[in-house]
């Protein structure tokens, strides 16, 4: 079979029909004058956060889900993909991450890269060095900067596909024959190595050693982010783990800010800016990491139609403010109160957490961080590019 015909193939493959539905938007920034203070629907409603993100893309030059498309049309990926059909009728979590590659309807696989995009655009050539303005330029971004997006792009989704690894102490019989689970295990790690291996290149050939510093203390961040979350889920007792608010964000921005956070300061090392637009870069993108992770785990208690036996993260931010008000003794008595027959009961725990102050401790929380954003990308001149980043932290924080 040949690789196109792989491709045209592959959403067959694993399950997936039909094309994303993409709309338009722009809403007129002169009507709003805080994040605050625009009210409406969840911005996880897939219209609003489409309509955002497809009007970024058209900034960009192209769609990001294209950016990645040297490495996915690489042979040995073409060859991951066909081994990847066998994990069909299982549970193994590496078949809804293809999936998701393949048909990410809602753009959040690809936000970071986006924003890179748009944040190097938005900044555009430094005035003060001339030095990279020789350097192939399409749609305002140099092609180092497109790299660089791509780089992001590929760590990300390593990750995810490293995250993705079934821990086959806690097999049930629904989830798939053993060999199947751990062949999808193998894969995994294959497959994730191998898009770690092809951003490692990628950064070689920046030929920029603090951009080189700057991916690689991000990629140690994400690991030891990752690690910390997997050693405090797997205690017996983490469903009462005393953690703040504190620590809360500082381990989220490892696990979820660092990434994006450091690809655009690293984005302006490129073009050559100062130190300064460097830093505000890195706020910009710290806040609107830690947003839309506050955004994510905020779901389960806003959303209108949400499956009663749902289960959510008790280290999620709503919960832990929830903790944070409450005092760890009552938190205990509630835990204990929500327990039936040793399990836990997700739906009355939801409810005692929905009429605490936790959830709208997290929204303002949410918001805050937006705000920090917005604040962030003053600095930057007026542009569309500008206007493009903007409206993703007024989808970010936009709750009914």
């Amino acid at each position: 079979m040949s690789l196109r015909q792989l491709l045209l193939r592959l959403p067959r493959y694993l399950g997936v029909s039909g094309s994303p539905r993409r709309l338009w938007w722009s809403p007129s920034l002169d009507t709003i004058s805080s994040v605050g203070s625009w009210r409406g629907q969840s911005s996880r409603s897939p219209a609003h956060w489409n309509q955002v993100v497809s009007e970024a893309e058209k900034i960009v030059g192209y769609p990001t889900s294209f950016m990645s498309l040297r490495c996915l049309l690489s042979d040995e990926l073409s060859n991951i993909a066909l081994q990847v059909r066998k994990l069909v009728g299982t549970q193994h979590p590496l078949l809804t991450t293809a999936r998701g590659l393949v048909h990410d309807s809602r753009h959040n696989l690809q936000l970071r890269g986006l924003v890179v995009l748009l944040i190097s655009k938005a900044a555009g050539p430094s005035s003060m060095n001339t030095s990279c303005q020789n350097y192939d330029m399409v749609s305002g971004i140099y092609s180092c900067q497109r790299s660089l997006a791509e780089i992001t792009e590929l760590i990300h989704t390593a990750l995810l596909v490293h995250r993705g690894i079934v821990n086959l102490n806690e097999l049930q019989s629904s989830d798939g024959p053993l060999k199947d689970m751990q062949f999808g295990n193998k894969i995994a790690i294959l497959s994730g190595d191998f898009l770690l291996a092809n951003a490692c290149n990628g950064l070689a050939l920046l030929q920029n050693t603090k951009v080189v510093e700057l991916l690689a203390s991000a990629l140690m961040d994400l690991v030891q982010g990752v690690y910390h979350e997997n050693s405090t889920s797997a205690k017996e007792n983490h469903i009462t783990e005393d953690i703040g608010i504190s620590a809360w964000k500082k381990q989220t921005f490892l696990s979820h800010g660092a990434l994006l956070a450091k690809s655009c300061q690293a984005a302006m090392e490129l073009a050559k800016h100062d130190a300064d637009v460097q830093d505000m870069a890195f706020q910009y993108g710290k806040h609107m990491a830690m947003s839309h992770k506050i955004n994510s785990d905020l779901q389960p208690f806003i959303k209108e139609k949400t499956s009663d036996s749902m289960a959510f993260n008790l280290n999620s931010a709503p919960v832990v403010l929830h903790q944070e008000f409450l005092g760890r003794d009552l938190w205990i008595k509630q835990i204990g109160e929500a327990q039936e027959k040793g399990r836990l009961d997700y739906a009355k725990l939801r409810e005692t957490i929905k009429a605490g102050k936790g959830v709208t401790s997290a929204i303002d929380l949410c918001r805050y961080h937006g705000n920090k954003a917005l604040e962030a990308l003053q600095s930057f001149p007026p542009s569309e590019a500008r206007s493009a980043l903007e409206n993703i932290v007024f989808a970010v924080t936009r709750f009914s």
